[in-house]
Parts: C-alpha cells; sequence; structure tokens
C-alpha cells in the first residue's frame, strides 16, 4: 500500500513536470471522489486539477474532450485539463463495466489572478466575482462611481467585452447646488449745453448747440417754456432796445443703479442634468417657406444647467452652464413692420471638482462702457471762458459685473411633515376679521400652522450630511 502511494505520488510529479509550456496549466490541488456519489468538480480553464478515487478504476471517459482533457496517473488517480469554458462528464468503471461514479466537470475563466489584483486595487470594496461561461460578472457594493468604473476596467483586462456588471454604488448620490447671483449696474450721465436766440425788427435767428428748437422758440417770444423735456433747462430773456436776446442754458446729470439677485437651490442625482430658469420666454417670428411665418420662444433672464457626478466619497464633480440675459430694445431690428429686440447675454461654462460642503466664485464679467461727445460753433468755441457758452458736451458711463457663488452639499431627502410653504403662514381671513378689524390674513391652524410658526433659521428640505 505504501508502495502504491509512493508510485502515484511520482506519476503526479512527473505529469506535473512534463505539462506542455504552452498550455501554461498546472494541478491546482487534489480532490476526491467516492463511489456511489455524484461529484462537481470546478476546473480553471488552462490549469489541471488532480482526482483520486476511493476504489480502483479500469475505464475512463469523458463526454467533450474539447471543454477538458484527462490521463490517468494510476489507477485511483486522474489528471483533468480544462481547456475551454463549459460543462462536461467524466465517468468512472471498474474492472467488471460497472459505473463507479459520474463527475461534473464544469470548466470556467480563470479569475483568481483577477481577484487577486482587485484586492489590491480596492481593498475595501465589497465587490463578488463570478464566472458564467467565458466571461465575468461582478456584484456587491461600491463606495463610489469612480471605484466602479475602476472595477470594471480591471475585469475588462481579463474578460475583454464578456464583463457582466451587477454590482451597485453606494452612499449618497444626490447632489444639491446652492447659487448666488448678484449683478450690479450703475450708470452715470453729464451734458453741459448752451443756446442764444434774438429776434427784432427785421431780425430773427439763433445759435443752437442742442436742437432744443421748442425751448429755443418759446424763448425768444420772451415766454419761460412751462414744460420741457430737459431736466436742468434756464432760460434767461432780455432786451437791448428793440432786439429780443434769450439765452438757454441746459445742464443734466443722472446716476442710477441696478441690483439683480437671485438664489436658487437645485438637487440631481448623480449623473443627471438640473436646469432652472428665472425670467421669461420673448416670442420672436421664423420665416418659413411659402412666406409663412412661425413663432419660436427665446428664453431670457438668469438660467442654469449643471450635471453633478460623485466621483470618490465626498468628491463631486461639476459640470456648470450659466447665464444672464435681458431683453435690449435699443438694437432692435424691424421687419416687415414688426420689431424684434433683441438680447444681451453674458453667459459661462465650466467644469470643476469640488468636496462636499466646498464653494468656488465665478467673478470678473465685468462690463464698462465709457462715452464722451463734444459739439461746438467753429472758433467761437475754441474762445477762452467764454467759449463754453459756444460748447455742448455730455458724458455717459454705465458699469456693470456679475458674480456667480456655487455652493455643493451632498444631501439625502427628508420626510415631507418637516418641509413649511409660505402659503402654510396665512390663511384668508373671515368677512368679520377682514371689514370689522382690518384684518388682511390670519395665522394658520393645526399642525401646518404650528409647522409654519417655528423658526427655520437652519438648514431645512433636505438633511445635508
Amino acid at each position: 500500500m505504501a508502495f502504491r502511494t509512493i508510485v502515484a505520488a511520482a506519476l503526479t510529479g512527473f505529469a506535473l513536470v512534463c505539462t506542455p509550456v504552452a498550455d501554461t496549466a498546472w494541478a491546482e490541488g487534489l480532490r476526491v471522489v467516492k463511489k456511489g456519489t455524484a461529484t462537481q468538480l470546478d476546473v480553471p480553464m488552462n490549469r489541471a486539477v488532480v482526482v483520486e478515487s476511493d476504489v480502483p478504476f479500469s475505464e475512463l471517459s469523458i463526454a467533450n474532450p474539447g471543454i477538458a482533457d484527462i490521463s490517468s496517473l494510476s489507477d485511483r488517480t486522474i489528471y483533468v485539463l480544462g481547456k475551454s469554458p463549459g460543462l462536461t462528464t467524466l465517468t468512472l468503471l471498474d474492472a467488471t463495466g460497472r459505473l463507479i461514479t459520474n463527475v461534473d466537470v464544469r470548466v470556467s475563466a480563470d479569475v483568481s489572478e483577477f481577484k487577486e489584483r482587485l484586492r489590491q486595487i480596492l481593498p475595501n470594496e465589497k465587490i463578488e466575482v463570478r464566472t458564467a461561461n467565458d466571461g465575468i460578472v461582478l456584484s456587491g457594493t461600491v463606495s463610489s462611481a469612480a471605484r466602479l468604473q475602476r472595477a470594471m476596467d480591471l475585469a475588462e483586462r481579463y474578460a475583454p467585452e464578456r464583463v457582466s456588471n451587477l454590482m451597485s454604488v453606494g452612499g449618497v448620490q444626490q447632489v444639491m447646488l446652492k447659487v448666488r447671483f448678484a449683478e450690479m449696474q450703475r450708470a452715470v450721465s453729464k451734458s453741459l449745453s448752451a443756446s442764444f436766440g434774438f429776434s427784432g425788427t427785421g431780425i430773427n435767428g439763433g445759435i443752437n448747440t442742442l436742437n432744443n428748437q421748442p425751448s429755443l422758440t418759446n424763448a425768444l417770444n420772451n415766454n419761460i417754456p412751462l414744460s420741457n423735456d430737459n431736466t436742468g433747462a434756464v432760460v434767461f430773456g432780455f432786451d437791448v432796445g428793440s432786439v429780443q436776446v434769450a439765452l438757454l442754458l441746459e445742464a443734466l446729470e443722472q446716476k442710477g443703479m441696478v441690483r439683480t439677485l437671485a438664489e436658487p437651490n437645485l438637487s440631481a442625482l448623480s449623473g443627471q442634468e438640473a436646469k432652472f430658469l428665472a425670467g421669461g420666454e420673448y416670442p420672436v417670428p421664423v420665416a418659413q417657406e411659402d412666406g409663412l411665418i412661425t413663432v419660436e420662444f427665446k428664453p431670457f433672464g438668469i438660467e442654469m444647467a449643471f450635471v453633478p457626478r460623485v466621483v470618490d466619497g465626498d468628491l463631486i464633480n461639476l459640470e456648470l452652464r450659466t447665464s444672464v440675459s435681458a431683453i435690449d430694445p435699443t438694437n432692435s431690428i424691424v421687419l416687415n413692420g414688426l420689431s424684434i429686440s433683441a438680447f444681451s447675454r453674458r453667459e459661462t461654462s465650466t467644469t470643476v471638482e469640488m468636496r462636499d460642503g466646498e464653494s468656488f466664485a465665478i467673478a470678473g464679467l465685468i462690463e464698462d462702457t465709457f462715452l464722451d461727445n463734444s459739439s461746438q460753433l467753429p472758433w467761437l468755441g475754441d474762445v477762452p471762458v467764454l467759449g463754453a457758452l459756444f460748447r455742448s458736451a455730455d458724458y455717459q458711463r454705465q458699469q456693470t459685473e456679475l458674480v456667480i457663488i456655487i455652493s455643493a452639499h451632498l444631501v439625502t431627502p427628508t420626510r415631507g411633515e418637516a418641509l413649511s410653504l409660505p402659503t402654510d403662514r396665512v390663511k384668508p381671513p373671515s368677512e368679520n376679521e377682514l371689514f370689522l378689524y382690518g384684518r388682511v390674513a390670519r395665522t394658520q391652524n393645526g399642525p401646518a400652522g404650528e409647522v409654519a410658526n417655528q423658526d427655520f433659521s437652519g438648514s431645512y428640505g433636505y438633511v445635508m450630511d
């Protein structure tokens, strides 16, 4: 018995040494099969498994030699080599031709090296690796979409175009974007001009630098105009004998400031797009065939569109597009009797990476317009001091600056009972309250009123990690 064991071990070693290098096969271990018991044997492709029977056999057969190849090392030991993915049957018969057992041999792709590399690259991820025919099936839960993609890329190296992804991404996958648009516009305009008029017997004329003919005509009749379109217009008139002299001085200074602000909060699933528009749509006629005219609506106002992607943990990749536009009637055109206004528009697009709670600003969208005009009478306007009465000058400057501040948060939805609407705070008054007491609203009763009366000084609507 000891001699038989020694011979079997020697033959096994000899077979392993003599296996062709091109097959890159080697025995992974020893499997024992028992008489009368159905056994399943898993063999990696291009590798071998040594099978030992508990009783001697005299005949072996394999159903599909293309899937697995066999050779006997002794009357109890079998060398099984996996050749291609699939399922076949190994049959053992004794000396009398009776069946000892059938062994189901399943040959699949070798994923042992892939599992080892996967543990090295993603050590803390719970990824299960299985084989299906000649491909690889990945399942389990990973912490981020980036790590899922790494596992898929690694699997493609071992089974190109034969990888099935059954993995899911855990953690928070919703992103809330808090955006603040702030735009400041400032305009300054100054002008100064002078006009002369004189009339008398057979004399009627004038010097006008701003073409304000109605005011000048009234001044020549010694009547200070009761209404004037020019702010800051002053008329002086006097007589020199039979000649009437009128002087019209016009000085104008205008200042204005506009502040535009929008603070939208939008939430979107990782990889999905969210849009926001605070403004409206302007109808624009569009010519079609056969002289037909259709209407297209162009949006204007404050627009935003973003696509968040949770890359790894709390790292967020953000693709953002924003624009601020307004109707500009000063640049309108007239086509076929239709007046079409133009648009003033400023937009920007960018892609950034930021962590949960971090912010970044888009600034420097500054527009500065400067206009300076001067008109005068030849020679007279060049006279020192008195030449100012024969000149007209105006100065205009417009400044606009737009700043956008974006903050990103990982969020999870909350229960609806914790949310409050502005309409929950008030309720229409009764007739007695309106006519007798002059109340235009009353406090909402019930649970909605209790929620509305709470102090929402912190974050609400979404729970931020």
